[in-house]
Order: structure tokens, then C-alpha cells, then sequence
């Protein structure tokens, strides 16, 4: 009786993990695939430059938080996972630096590494729509670790309990897991007609953002916190903005006005409804360091290591083709869900246009920030 009632709560327990897992699937908006002109494997050299421009914050992290001597004391498998991995290749350089630097830890300390003693084992993951195939088809062919995909949002868990060393994410977890409901309620006093961001809209809109963003961060925490093994450490490279300026100052805001007007201009061509103009929202929150500090204080399973302000990559910001390129690797399937395949190409052609018009005094006056966050599992 008593092996029938442990093994009954065990049954309860997996059930109510396996809801867990499942209760907060989230939008899924995957980065543009494939290896084509508009991929995002094509078009992410921001991401890149910011990611190198993290690397030596990092490492430095690694080196002087990470106990690999505690962390590995019941195992030789290291297991690392990248969180919104998109199809490559910026996961592959992230990856391959953060290894590097556990590698030069775990020689510091007189191990001897080799792997018969220590192997890696990384788990790419992202929602269930991502290319995976071109991710897979993309590996380095001399990787050191491997490989596997987990499919999922990220505000819900993915990982079983403590089997993580460390979690990396970047340009990720700035989308939200939905649009906020009252944002696309016509009934509503949040309803967001006319405009696709919450960057430059009503005090009621913003405060619906601000809402999904502290339940997001929150699931988001403690999902992670369930997952890491304790002494872990989370990585996070992040756009956001600077602290007390207003969200409307945000270059993003530059960004989605003018992404905006051309889809009004397509309204008064006919090409687009303006219905869907007004039903459409982008499910990003740009939040500033000490938003995130708040956030984490608040979650109490996570201890801020460092968090520090990356310089912004020269130049990529205000170069028009370049911009429009990143945009459209970035916001192409959320757009193509809206308005349909037909209408990209001449979207993209007339924001190109538009931000060229634009004075780059106007582009770069706009406020940003990229930030990295070192968070070690208490």
C-alpha cells in the first residue's frame, strides 16, 4: 500500500510538472530562416558586434564566479544551454566563447581537461517554430561538445530540476511572452489604435507593457531557478534603456514610428487594413538595468554578479540598408502572421526609403543601451 501511495504522488508530481512545462507556451515569433538574402543567419551582424563586445565581461565572470570545482563535484558533464538561439551563427560564437572560458577556469584550477574527464553538453533552444534544421545543418563541424535542441518558450520550464551550469540568452528575453490582452481590446482603455508599440502610445498602454513584463520576468526567473544547479551562473546580454528617461526616448522608438507610417501609407494605398494596423502590436518591453534589478530582487533565488553597460557597435545603427535588413530578419514572421507574404518586400522597401530621409541626427538622438547581466542561482 505504502509503494502504491509513493508511487500515486510521484505519478501527481510528474503530471504537475508536465503542466508546468506546458501552461506558458507563449507567442511564438521566431527569427526570419533558412540562409536566404532576408534570413536572420544573414542579417544579424549587430547582435554579433555586441555579443564580441560582451566577450571579455564575460569570461571575466566566468573566471571569477564560477565554481567549476563544486559545480562538477558529482559529475563530468558540463551542461550549458542558449536561450532564443535563433538558426545561427551568433549562438555558435556565444557558445564557443563561454566554453572557452569554463575550459581556462577548469585549467586554472589544476584539472587536467581532457574528454575522458570533461565533456560538454549544449542545449540549443527556442520556440517550437524556429529553423532548427538550418540551425542543425549550420553546427561548426569541429564543435567540442553536443548537441541538442529543446524546443519551447522560455517562460515556461524546459529543463529538468538542477541540470543546468549555465543558462545564456541574447537579444531574447526583451520579447514578451504575449501582447497584453487589453492592448488589442477596442473596450478597453489600453487599446493601442493607430500604433503598433507601446514605445510612444498612452500612460495606460505603457502600463499594460509594464505589467506583462513583471509577469513575464518573474515566470521567467523562476523557471531558470527551478532549472540550474545552485552556484550556477545566467548570462544575459539585453537591449534596453537608460534609467528615468522616458520609454518614448528610446531609439526603438525612432525605429517603430517610422515602421509604423509605412504601414499607414499602405493603409491609404489600399494595400494593407487599417484594422490590422490597429490590432497589431510588437511584444517587446525595453526595460532599464535597475527595472531588471528590481525584478530580480523581488524573484530572491538569484544574486546580481555584475551588471554592466556594453558599448553600442559603430555605425550599424544609423546605415539605412542595413537597419531595414536587421528589421526584417527580426520582425518578418510577426508581420507576415498580420499582413501576409505579399506585402513584405514593399514594406521594407519604403522603410528603407523613409530612413533615409531621415536625419541621422534624428536616428542617433534616440536613447539605447545593451546591457549584460551576470546572475548566480543562490
Amino acid at each position: 500500500m505504502q509503494n502504491l501511495r509513493t508511487y500515486t504522488n510521484r505519478l501527481k508530481d510528474t503530471e504537475m510538472a508536465a503542466k508546468d512545462i506546458s501552461k506558458l507556451s507563449g507567442e511564438a515569433h521566431p527569427m526570419t530562416g533558412g540562409d536566404g538574402p532576408n534570413s536572420y543567419a544573414n542579417n544579424s551582424t549587430y547582435q554579433k558586434e555586441v555579443a564580441v563586445a560582451a566577450k571579455e565581461l564575460v569570461d571575466r565572470a566566468i573566471v571569477e564566479k564560477l565554481d567549476v570545482k563544486f559545480l562538477l563535484s558529482s559529475s563530468t558533464t558540463f551542461q550549458f544551454a542558449d536561450l532564443g538561439c535563433s538558426i545561427g551563427p551568433n549562438t555558435f560564437l556565444s557558445v564557443e566563447n563561454i566554453l572557452q572560458a569554463v575550459k581556462f577556469k577548469y585549467h586554472s584550477q589544476g584539472w587536467r581537461c581532457s574528454d575522458q574527464i570533461l565533456e560538454f553538453q549544449v542545449f540549443f533552444s527556442d520556440h517550437t517554430s524556429n529553423d532548427f534544421n538550418m540551425l542543425f545543418k549550420s553546427l561548426p563541424k569541429n564543435r567540442q561538445y553536443y548537441a541538442a535542441g529543446v524546443p519551447g518558450s522560455f517562460y515556461g520550464r524546459l529543463f529538468p530540476k538542477a541540470s543546468i551550469h549555465i543558462f545564456h540568452a541574447s537579444y531574447a528575453i526583451h520579447w514578451l511572452s504575449r501582447v497584453p490582452k487589453e492592448v488589442a481590446d477596442r473596450n478597453s482603455p489600453a487599446w493601442n489604435k493607430g500604433r503598433i508599440h507601446y514605445l510612444n502610445s498612452t500612460d495606460e498602454v505603457k502600463r499594460a507593457f509594464e505589467a506583462q513584463y513583471a509577469e513575464d520576468v518573474e515566470c521567467f526567473l523562476q523557471a531558470r531557478a527551478e532549472e540550474i544547479v545552485r552556484g550556477g551562473l545566467m548570462v544575459f546580454i539585453i537591449p534596453g534603456i537608460p534609467h528615468g528617461i522616458p520609454h518614448s526616448d528610446a531609439l526603438a522608438n525612432v525605429t517603430y514610428q517610422l515602421l509604423e507610417s509605412c504601414l499607414m501609407d499602405m493603409v491609404r494605398k489600399g494595400i494593407v487594413s487599417e484594422e490590422k494596423v490597429d490590432s497589431f502590436n510588437i511584444p517587446m518591453y525595453y526595460m532599464s538595468p535597475q527595472e531588471l534589478e528590481g525584478s530580480i530582487e523581488q524573484n530572491g533565488c538569484f544574486s546580481i554578479e555584475m551588471m554592466e553597460i556594453l558599448a553600442l557597435p559603430n555605425g550599424t545603427v544609423s546605415n539605412a540598408l542595413v537597419s531595414a535588413s536587421h528589421i526584417r530578419a527580426a520582425m518578418e514572421g510577426l508581420l507576415k502572421q498580420q499582413f501576409g507574404d505579399e506585402v513584405l518586400d514593399e514594406l521594407f522597401d519604403l522603410y528603407h526609403k523613409k530612413f533615409e530621409e531621415q536625419h541621422s541626427s534624428t536616428i542617433e538622438a534616440g536613447k539605447a543601451i545593451n546591457f549584460l547581466v551576470v546572475l548566480k542561482r543562490n
